[in-house]
């Protein structure tokens, strides 16, 4: 007599359950992020195996030089800052990091921008080292993002030009955290109002012609300031009169493009390779400055834009070679 057997098959599922919950929180957060008037715009995403007590894989969309730390600590596997500049910083053991920290890029966002120090024509300030040979009571509005790499920038410059924001408070000045970008009505407004006599931040582009219609002034880096700076590991730029047709010339200053994609040198080929997979395949959603797809085979490697401040991955450049992104 020949017995029945019963053959049972799992119901076939179209995705796994851990995937839908995870989809659906990341679906959520990217549309989140998408609100103009959605107050919370800054990532962070942790993975790990379903119940497990450890987070072993943390991508952190910062603009902070404070999370270079925790991604030397391993904290974090994959995050982002703006300027390129202070991969280099990092990697020279330069201020604010005390010893230099083994970073490499996956890829760098083009973003072409300057610093900008705009004084009122009516101080009569034309260069940054005018400041301190009249030792000027500037009133200043600065970013009030406490951790934006503005700070450390700006810290450098004061550094390389022999003052400090405590001498220009010493000399009478003004030193505002304001927050926002410089054409808030808090802040060029406050230029439109008498209340400051300086804006110093970055994003050129976006308000570097506003300032100029009020009669503002960008102040020059003179050639002993970018030789200190570029010791350092900083860069200098070039806020260039073509596109501020109210400049007279063009004005030195530093260079604030690319926002890199980093990691450790020590991070996994295969943890890398995986970013580097998933980024191009998302390379069609992510909006940035233009209206087009990521431009993934200028994002690795160096340009005007976004400047390689420190090698690639040799996971991630030989994905990017292997997909032909790189000759």
């Amino acid at each position: 007599m020949n017995e029945k057997k019963t053959l049972l098959k799992p119901t076939r599922m179209r995705t796994h359950p851990h995937t839908t919950r995870s989809r659906l929180m990341l679906e959520v957060a990217s549309q989140l992020v998408s609100q103009k008037d959605f107050p919370y715009l800054q990532a962070r995403v942790s993975l790990r195996e379903q119940g497990a007590d450890e987070w072993p894989v943390t991508l952190f969309a910062s603009d902070s030089p404070a999370t270079i730390h925790q991604v030397a600590a391993g904290k974090v596997q994959f995050a982002m800052i703006n300027p390129s500049m202070i991969l280099k910083l990092a990697a020279l053991g330069s201020a604010p990091f005390n010893d230099p920290i083994p970073l490499r890029a996956i890829a760098v966002l083009p973003a072409l921008d300057q610093m900008v120090f705009a004084v009122k024509q009516t101080t009569g300030l034309t260069t940054f080292s005018d400041i301190r040979a009249r030792k000027f009571p500037l009133r200043v509005s600065l970013r009030g993002q406490p951790d934006h790499s503005l700070h450390v920038i700006i810290d450098h410059v004061l550094a390389a030009a022999g003052f400090s924001l405590d001498d220009v408070r010493s000399w009478g000045g003004e030193v505002r955290y304001d927050s926002g970008m410089p054409y808030g009505a808090n802040r060029i407004g406050a230029i439109e109002h008498g209340e400051i006599d300086a804006i110093f931040d970055e994003g050129a582009s976006a308000w570097g012609n506003m300032a100029l219609e009020l009669g503002m002034r960008f102040l020059s880096l003179d050639e002993t300031i970018l030789r200190r700076l570029e010791a350092v590991g900083l860069r200098r730029g070039l806020i260039e009169q073509k596109y501020f047709s109210k400049l007279a010339a063009d004005i030195p200053t530093l260079d604030f493009s690319g926002w890199p994609i980093y990691t450790r040198e020590n991070t996994s080929d295969d943890l890398v390779i995986d970013f580097c997979r998933a980024l191009e395949a998302s390379k069609d959603r992510v909006p940035w400055a233009k209206d087009a797809s990521l431009p993934l085979a200028q994002m690795v490697r160096d340009t005007p834009e976004g400047h390689l401040e420190v090698p690639l991955h040799p996971a991630a450049e030989g994905f990017w070679r292997e997909r032909g992104y790189l000759l």
